[in-house]
């Protein structure tokens, strides 16, 4: 071959792959796109403000909205954050500054095991941990079951934006006199403060959309909020229960409540993606 022929065969096959790259990414995104395509086209006639401040009618009557579900929704996660947000954090911090290498192994083992287990399997351990000993369905079972399901991915997380910490910045402190403890507290947590936050925000992610944990722990409720100590209303339910219901209102709603849903998650992914965006840096 000569020297031509050659720089053109190389040119065509790096248009191959250039075009087949291009359509593995268009591949990657194009069901996302048609997702929320299909969801505003079907959902977004239902959106209305009675949607968002009124509690779901009566069975047969039309119109109603899934206020209770929503604020339900934020409840939840808000008590899932609060229980497995900080020992998350904890348990990553631990694993990437232990000097023991068999615990941490094990630990780490164990948080694999336990991303990778069916979230309805975690339903049924809350149910069996909290719901029985309790008698009730309640607001603290659910979010005890969603706390399960975002743990091991929060430690994950911490522990690799930990490790991404440069060992001179630890190798300065101690050189001060500075106790190990208070490196920790005062300079690595700071530099990895935007990759915690932001694997943080994908647990968020991760649990807001689960269902099957829910229908055996939270179990769903049609009116407001009463208490911790009891059943709660959150999107996934609603969602469930209206789109198995005979009643064609109902599955509009239920359409529209999984348009809302799935925007909460993108934007919690988006302010994830700009925290990283913001604080790249700060990690190197």
């Amino acid at each position: 071959m000569t020297r031509l022929t050659t720089t053109r065969w190389r040119q065509r096959v790096s248009t191959v792959m250039g075009t087949l790259t291009a359509a593995s990414a268009g591949a990657v995104v194009l069901p996302l796109v048609l997702i929320f395509g299909f969801l505003l086209w079907q959902g977004a006639s239902a959106i209305n403000v009675d949607f968002f401040t009124h509690l779901p009618k009566p069975v047969g009557e039309i119109g109603g909205g899934m206020a209770n579900a929503i604020i339900g929704t934020l409840i939840l996660l808000g008590l899932a954050s609060l229980l497995g947000l900080p020992l998350g954090i904890l348990g990553g911090v631990y694993l990437a500054e232990s000097r023991d290498r068999r615990l941490p192994w094990a630990v780490r083992f164990l948080a694999d095991v336990l991303n990778g287990v069916p979230s309805i399997v975690i339903g049924i351990f809350a149910y069996t941990l909290v719901v029985l000993p309790m008698r009730r369905f309640s607001a603290v079972a659910g979010g005890v079951a969603l706390a399960v399901i975002m743990l091991p991915i929060v430690v994950r997380t911490t522990e690799e934006m930990v490790r991404l910490v440069p060992a001179s910045l630890r190798e300065a402190g101690l050189a001060l006199g500075v106790p190990e403890w208070k490196v920790v507290l005062r300079v690595v947590l700071p530099t990895a403060r935007a990759g915690i936050v932001t694997g943080a925000m994908v647990a968020v992610a991760r649990i807001a959309g689960e269902t099957a944990p829910l229908l055996f722990t939270a179990f769903g409720n049609r009116f407001w909020h009463q208490g911790l100590d009891q059943p709660i209303a959150a999107l996934p339910l609603q969602i469930f229960a209206y789109a198995i219901a005979p009643y064609d209102d109902w599955h509009r709603q239920a359409w529209a409540g999984a348009l809302v849903l799935i925007m909460l998650v993108l934007a919690v992914s988006l302010m994830a993606r700009l925290v990283t965006r913001g604080r790249v840096g700060a990690v190197r």
